[in-house]
């Protein structure tokens, strides 16, 4: 079987949803462990025997409250995950979500205007709805 051809199984630990964990309870043989936990990182005889076994080890870090998110941010790099492990090395993935604030509106409008040789204050009024048809957040 060729390596794209492949499929890889991990085993799930006990901080990810039941219906999750029942999706991936009947495999026989693991390619690697998905967890939240992170502090398996400095143990060293889970490290070793990681090591010693060439297991994938995939961590959601910083998602050991939130099932959902830690599934979610599971499902965003899996495929990157499957297509990127290899059998005959131990890995590691460490996946992590970034908050990021808010952008404001103008930001784009000033990009469109750059590339229209015009302003925003002009890409605005040309495009904007009479008052009467907006419904604002209180209505």
């Amino acid at each position: 079987m060729t390596d794209e051809a492949r499929k890889l199984r991990f085993a799930l630990d006990q901080n990810f949803p039941a219906p999750v964990l029942v999706a991936f309870e009947h495999a026989q043989h693991w390619d690697g462990l998905v967890t939240n936990d992170d502090k398996l990182l400095a143990l060293p005889k889970e490290m070793t025997v990681l090591s010693q076994t060439r297991l994938t080890l995939v961590v959601a870090v910083g998602e050991g409250h939130s099932p959902i998110r830690s599934v979610g941010l599971l499902l965003c790099h899996l495929n990157h995950i499957c297509h990127h492990s290899k059998p005959d090395r131990p890995q590691i993935w460490k996946l992590r979500v970034a908050q990021k604030d808010y952008e404001e509106p103008r930001r784009y409008l000033e990009q469109i205007a750059e590339k229209s040789k015009t302003t925003a204050d002009a890409i605005f009024q040309a495009n904007k709805l009479p008052t009467k048809a907006l419904r604002t957040s209180g209505n």
